[in-house]
């Protein structure tokens, strides 16, 4: 794996940046070796921006920061046509989406309508507008935050966006410990000499390079088969939990299945292997399923959510 020491280097960039919080590094550096979309929820003041910037700045990749808010329209991420009089005709004017990492900043702030121009965008890799098709870059990604939906003046994402995201990503609060070396950090960056810093930056063909290399990771059949099981499981609960045959009022779709084998297969890469190990699968299992299953009122007033009911699923289903 000849581009694995870039990303090792690009870790330790991230790692200078962000205290602690290493589920987060790992998960945005799988979703760039994959080149799928991540969704990172948590209260406000927990670095979900800084990881993402930090993560742009890393690689020598045109990057665009969109703030979501309630009066944003759906022409100001995708673009518009707009009257040439010199010509006398329409032209196409590109909006911000048009940039390889895209951060998509408080996502669940705008209205649905806004939320559904990303759609097409993320799963397509391109945009329509007036009946004519425009490509987006070859490492086009968007990394999402959004906060709570318990907080106000948030809108929850559509199912249809949610299946689009390759993980979800759910932070919580640091340690005392880790709090204490974010106070250090903060004043030595009063001090701090980036003139002085080396580039470890890596492009973009490196990016796209070592994606090839992460789809050719090694994964037995026995554990593609774990992996259709444990989707399975979402669907059909109760043929593996006791008790729990209507606990998931909708299941997770087969783009889990691709999406856990991709993340699985990327996890190995950071780890320096080129095959896939259960421990692989496991650890990516609930960032995959979090967002793609629906628990029932059942479940609920069971005090089961997601998490809990992807943990049952992970320790029913027997390891190959």
């Amino acid at each position: 794996m000849q581009t694995q020491s870039e990303f090792l280097k690009l870790r330790q960039h991230l790692e200078q940046t962000i205290v602690g919080q290493r589920a987060l590094l790992d998960r945005l550096m799988i979703c760039l070796l994959t080149g799928g979309h991540v969704l990172l929820e948590s209260a406000p003041g927990l670095a979900k921006t800084t990881a993402v910037k930090a993560l742009a700045s890393g690689v020598h990749a045109s990057f665009q920061r969109i703030q979501f808010t309630p009066d944003l329209m759906p022409s100001d991420i995708t673009g518009s046509e707009v009257f040439n009089p010199k010509t006398g005709d329409f032209q196409f004017a590109q909006g911000p989406i048009f940039h390889e990492i895209i951060l998509a900043d408080e996502i669940n702030r705008a209205p649905p309508k806004v939320q559904s121009a990303l759609l097409e965008a993320m799963e397509e890799h391109q945009v329509t507008i007036g009946g004519q098709s425009h490509g987006l870059p070859d490492l086009f990604i968007v990394m999402a935050t959004q906060n709570p939906l318990e907080q106000t003046g948030t809108y929850p994402l559509p199912e249809a966006q949610l299946d689009r995201f390759l993980l979800h990503v759910v932070l919580h609060y640091p340690s005392e410990e880790e709090e204490m070396q974010i106070l250090e950090r903060d004043r030595r960056l009063h001090f701090a000499n980036d003139e002085s810093a080396p580039d470890t930056r890596i492009s973009p063909d490196t990016v796209l390079k070592a994606r090839h290399e992460v789809a050719e990771i090694h994964i037995e059949q026995s554990l593609e088969r774990y992996v259709v099981s444990l989707v399975n499981a979402t669907r059909d609960p109760g043929k593996w939990v006791e008790g729990w045959q209507e606990h998931i009022q909708f299941g997770a779709s087969p783009r889990a299945t691709l999406a856990m084998v991709r993340a699985a297969s990327a996890h190995a890469y950071l780890v320096g292997r080129d095959y896939v190990t259960p421990d692989d699968i496991i650890e990516v299992a609930p960032d995959v399923l979090r967002h793609r299953i629906i628990p029932s009122f059942t479940a609920r007033s069971s005090q089961l959510d997601a998490d809990k009911l992807i943990q049952g699923i992970l320790q029913a289903v027997p390891i190959p």
